[in-house]
């Protein structure tokens, strides 16, 4: 019996096998069986209305009337937002918005320009 490789996240022993997976029971990180290791960054992507991946630095198009929260602002259809940011959580795109400033965009209320 081949012995099972430890965690590479936080370097636990018990490790077991789950399909083409390995998972670790102590802090639930699972790495392909294979070796390779795939990073965050490949796993992570954020894709706008229509279903095409959006990246750091693209440009978006606003599909619908966003009203900003706590102001009487409204972000029109159509606002083109230039060299975005991709984030994590629920709000995941970071831009700047001419006329309003700073915001956090969900990404189902835009599309790739």
């Amino acid at each position: 019996m081949s012995a099972m490789p430890g965690c590479p996240a936080c370097e636990a022993d018990y490790t077991y096998e789950d399909g083409a997976m390995f998972v670790c029971p102590m802090c639930a990180h699972e790495w392909p069986r294979d070796g390779e290791q795939t990073s965050v960054e490949e796993e992570k992507s954020v894709r706008d209305a229509n279903g095409n991946v959006i990246r750091d630095g693209d440009t978006i198009t606003v599909i619908k009337d966003l009203r900003v929260k706590g102001s009487s602002l409204v972000v029109k259809v159509g606002t083109r937002v230039k060299n975005i940011r991709l984030v994590d959580g629920d709000h995941d795109i970071d831009c700047k918005i001419d006329g309003i400033g700073a915001m956090k965009l969900k990404s189902e209320f835009v599309k790739k320009a």
